[in-house]
């Protein structure tokens, strides 16, 4: 770097750091954000609120994030780091079932910390217009990193996954939002129940991919591409553009 030059980070929402004091300030309106979250819920969380526990001024905030549902990306996207980064070790295997679970398994761990206070996000993530649910237009980076990282537990596997090489993993990223849901509400104790949900997924999963490599499974595969199909674009699913027809 020229001496003198003042290196410049996007944000997940495209703001900018700016220098590492901005940078630091940053990292410190997302934590004062996250633990407002956790103590008061998301609803009575407010941008202004925020900055005076953090001691920036409004606008300051303001400046880093316009929104509360760009703290709530911003967090995505972190949660979405660190899983990976958990999730390394295990990928170094080539057993399919292992690899998966393992994932699954990182995926928990690193939520963990958040779980007193996860359902306020599902409160707000759950409705088809905000900008925080996950098929949100917003959320599209956080997906994709979702889904890649689904996409490397099968690349890198043993088991071929057979007619739905391309649209698995996103189907895996789909039950791990099944498998997140129930973790939110899960009060077994440190989520045991979760656990063995996940155990019980990564094998299931596994036979499933198995069986549609088999001749005769064309009518499912055709049936799970349509699924895909209409989650990403109900409009033109509703119109009749998407999907196959009913048998």
């Amino acid at each position: 770097m020229v001496s003198g030059e003042v290196a410049r980070v996007e944000g997940v929402a495209g703001r900018p750091q700016g220098s590492v004091r901005g940078a630091a300030t940053r990292a410190l309106i997302l934590e004062t954000a996250m633990a407002s979250f956790r103590d008061q819920g998301y609803d009575r969380t407010t941008m202004r609120g925020i900055a005076q526990q953090a001691g920036v001024s409004v606008g300051n905030a303001y400046h880093y994030f316009g929104s509360k549902e760009e703290l709530v990306q911003e967090f995505y996207a972190a949660i979405q780091d660190g899983h990976r980064r958990r999730a390394a070790q295990v990928l170094s295997r080539r057993d399919f079932t292992d690899r998966l679970r393992g994932v699954l398994h990182a995926g928990i761990d690193e939520m963990a910390p958040y779980h007193s206070f996860a359902g306020s996000f599902v409160k707000v993530a759950i409705s088809p217009s905000s900008p925080s649910s996950p098929f949100s237009s917003e959320s599209a980076a956080a997906r994709a990193a979702a889904v890649g990282l689904f996409r490397d537990v099968v690349d890198g596997s043993d088991k071929r996954p057979g007619p739905l090489a391309q649209e698995l993993p996103e189907l895996l990223w789909l039950a791990y939002l099944g498998i997140t849901l129930f973790w939110v509400y899960d009060t077994s104790p440190n989520q045991a129940r979760t656990r063995r949900l996940v155990d019980s997924t990564a094998r299931l999963a596994s036979r499933l991919v198995s069986l549609s490599r088999l001749p005769g499974t064309r009518a499912l595969t055709d049936d799970v591409r349509a699924l895909l199909a209409d989650l990403r674009h109900p409009e033109a699913q509703a119109a009749g553009l998407t999907g196959r027809p009913a048998r």
